[in-house]
């Protein structure tokens, strides 16, 4: 298995950090499709935060890159060094663009590419209209444009301190459940949120979602610990905005997004927005092509001559 890995919030952010360690290193039985030293992983995301800038990309500045090391959340006695990744002085979908055009095939070799991409763990929840801003979804969009099955993965984030290994984990077991049934072909994609995932001495409570889960070796959990996976369909309802009006020193107004992320104006019964706030795994099938095909005919109608 040969991985793709980028995100949006920066190549050094504890979510991409910890779904590398998740996808490299492993469970005790060693078992699964990222098992064994076939399993090729190479990072290559922004160099800085990135996020909710959707799909845009860089035509008129050059793109710098260079080397990272990629520290690991934590040190394992008789692991092998920290491997190193490609920082991209770009947005998202620059990454999956230069890392399929051009880094993978010189590293690995002319006319390969990878099997998979994997984009997140991304800070906050990626669904509703969220979708559409997210820099974590456009490099899973981008990557599927290209032909390659790709994923993303974003974390509800809550009012403790996020757990990204338990996160990771859970990620993981999605990602061999969607592996093991092959159904995700090139060109498609799936968007994957995490319910919130804490640190329960964070937040002065014990977070529902960690009960019974081994905290000595959170990739080691239990599945049947995990929350349940629900698939199901984007929220389409816009974000309730909010903005604080502000003044300068030299007197100009200008406006402080001070909306949240997760309010919106409705939440359909049985949608990510709604199966995420109840606690599930959502699963949520994306597609690229904007074309609403249903009133393809009727326009032809009315516009051909």
């Amino acid at each position: 298995m040969h991985i793709l890995l980028t995100n949006d919030d920066g190549i050094r952010a504890p979510g991409i950090l910890a779904m590398h360690e998740a996808l490299t290193r492993g469970t005790p039985d060693h078992q699964g499709p990222f098992a064994g030293p076939s399993t090729r992983v190479l990072t290559v995301a922004p160099l800085t935060v990135q996020s909710a800038t959707s799909h845009g990309i860089t035509f008129h500045e050059p793109i710098m890159t260079r080397e990272e090391s990629l520290p690991h959340e934590r040190d394992l006695p008789g692991e092998r060094d920290n491997p190193t990744g490609v920082a991209v002085d770009g947005r998202p979908a620059d990454c999956v663009k230069i890392a399929v055009s051009s880094v993978w095939p010189e590293r690995f070799g002319r006319n390969t590419r990878p099997d998979l991409l994997i984009s997140g763990i991304n800070s906050g929840a990626n669904c509703g209209i969220n979708v559409i801003y997210s820099g974590t979804v456009a490099a899973a969009i981008e990557g599927a444009f290209l032909g390659i099955p790709s994923i993303a993965v974003s974390l509800r984030m809550g009012r403790g301190k996020p757990r990204f290994d338990l996160a990771a984990a859970r990620a993981r077991h999605v990602l061999e459940k969607v592996l093991a049934a092959k159904a995700l072909r090139p060109y498609e994609i799936l968007s994957i949120n995490i319910p919130t995932t804490e640190d329960p001495s964070s937040s002065g409570h014990q977070a529902p979602e960690l009960a019974g889960v081994a905290r000595h070796d959170p990739l080691a959990s239990d599945p049947r610990s995990m929350p349940p996976i629900r698939v199901c369909p984007m929220n389409v309802h816009g974000l309730i905005d909010k903005y604080e009006r502000r003044v300068s020193p030299m007197g100009d107004v200008y406006y402080w997004a001070a909306g949240h992320g997760l309010d919106f104006h409705a939440t359909e019964e049985g949608s990510d927005v709604d199966l995420l706030l109840k606690g599930f795994i959502t699963v949520t099938p994306l597609k690229f092509d904007l074309t609403q095909h249903a009133t393809v005919e009727a326009w032809r109608e009315r516009m051909e001559e």
